[in-house]
């Protein structure tokens, strides 16, 4: 996209300070920054025109960019049926930004959760739109209609590594910046190719991409909430009451053991999703609509960002001794737990981050020993003690 940029007062135009003189085609996507003076023109000859002295040559006239419209339609919570337990998980996740593996058999309803997330999530700020519109922008798909809404990508499980994290001779973005400030779901986990989902390693620690050439190197933001989806085993069925999962359980070991525990242990919460039962599924969606939860997870963000700046998935170690002590009764519990199940002191910090989180929702200055329960509840998915 080529554009020219002019003192507005050289140009002879009125109004003050600088503007920016573009093809009409991304006028729109332009006029998004507020600040900017955006003057679009169809062809060179305009802009010629633009320019002349003569007193009759006509002139730019600045866009003002389309009308947006900030509400966003959403699948809704209500419409899921049971899962209360999975539904809470998520509400956590939304509040501090997250990542989350649900793990259950086929049809218990992982991927409709993970779809109903983004209607959770609080509306983005014109910081965060105008970054996250300037990697989907670059990529060719930003559409201005969907001005601060948080994206949602689903990259299928055949995706080459090129496509997830980014490359190329000439370096583009990948769906891990595609999904910038929103959410990036992957369905059926194990799936991906082992190579591709390690390179998930470094943007959920860092919030970004480096993408390295002979000629040169890119780097691009990933700041997403990472919510991935599997089955327990090869069948899909272990656990379920119908006890028709025959898999050994070498091959559940070998089927589980395609997410690397470095990686596993970068997922926050890792949540069990159990099947509905016949009376559950035959029942009314009685449940909270994602409107209801959105105001909490909002209120609970909010204060997290008053209180340090961001969401708490961003907390350093620093932070984390900071914000995140439990009580005396919540640390011996954690330490405990962290003993049984032999965690990295990565995996400790996580649950603490989200004990903070849960603590957050409850309105409590402190983190108690019962956010710290809620917290070490949500890291059971997967034990490979």
């Amino acid at each position: 996209m080529a554009f020219a940029m002019v003192r507005a007062g050289s140009s002879r135009s009125d109004a003050q300070g600088r503007a920016f003189i573009l093809p009409l085609a991304n006028a729109d996507e332009a006029a998004l920054v507020k600040a900017a003076e955006i003057l679009p023109a169809r062809t060179l000859l305009e802009v010629c025109a633009h320019f002349a002295n003569a007193p009759d040559a006509p002139k730019l006239v600045r866009h003002v960019g389309p009308a947006l419209a900030h509400a966003v339609c959403y699948p809704d919570f209500a419409e899921v049926k049971g899962q209360q337990h999975a539904k809470r998980a998520l509400e956590v996740a939304a509040a501090g930004a997250h990542s989350c593996l649900l793990v259950g058999p086929p049809g218990a309803g992982k991927s409709m959760l993970a779809a109903r997330l983004p209607g959770l999530l609080p509306l983005m700020s014109d910081a965060e739109a105008l970054e996250s519109a300037a990697v989907q922008s670059l990529a060719g798909g930003f559409l201005p209609q969907r001005w601060r809404q948080r994206p949602f990508r689903s990259p299928h499980h055949t995706t080459s590594g090129v496509a997830l994290v980014g490359g190329g001779s000439v370096p583009r973005p990948g769906e891990v910046s595609l999904a910038h400030h929103g959410v990036l779901f992957l369905d059926e986990l194990p799936e991906f190719d082992r190579r591709v989902l390690e390179v998930l390693r470094e943007p959920l620690e860092s919030g970004q991409i480096t993408i390295s050439r002979a000629a040169h190197q890119a780097d691009f933001p990933a700041r997403f909430q990472l919510i991935a989806a599997m089955n327990p085993c090869p069948c899909g069925w272990l656990g379920h009451a119908s006890g028709k999962c025959h898999c050994h359980e070498a091959a559940v070991l070998r089927y589980q053991s395609r997410i690397s525990g470095p990686l596993l242990d970068r997922i926050d919460i890792q949540l069990p999703v159990a099947a509905l039962g016949p009376e559950s599924m035959g029942a009314r969606a009685d449940g909270e609509p994602s409107s209801v939860i959105a105001a909490r997870v909002a209120e609970a963000r909010a204060v997290q960002v008053a209180r340090q700046g961001w969401p708490n998935s961003h907390l350093g170690p620093r932070d984390i001794d900071r914000y995140c002590a439990p009580d005396d009764a919540g640390e011996r519990l954690l330490h405990a737990t962290a003993r049984h199940l032999h965690w990295s002191a990565r995996a400790y910090h996580r649950v603490l981050k989200v004990a903070r989180t849960v603590a957050d929702l409850a309105g409590s200055e402190h983190v108690a020993a019962t956010h710290v329960a809620e917290a070490i509840g949500y890291r059971r998915a997967l034990q490979r003690e």
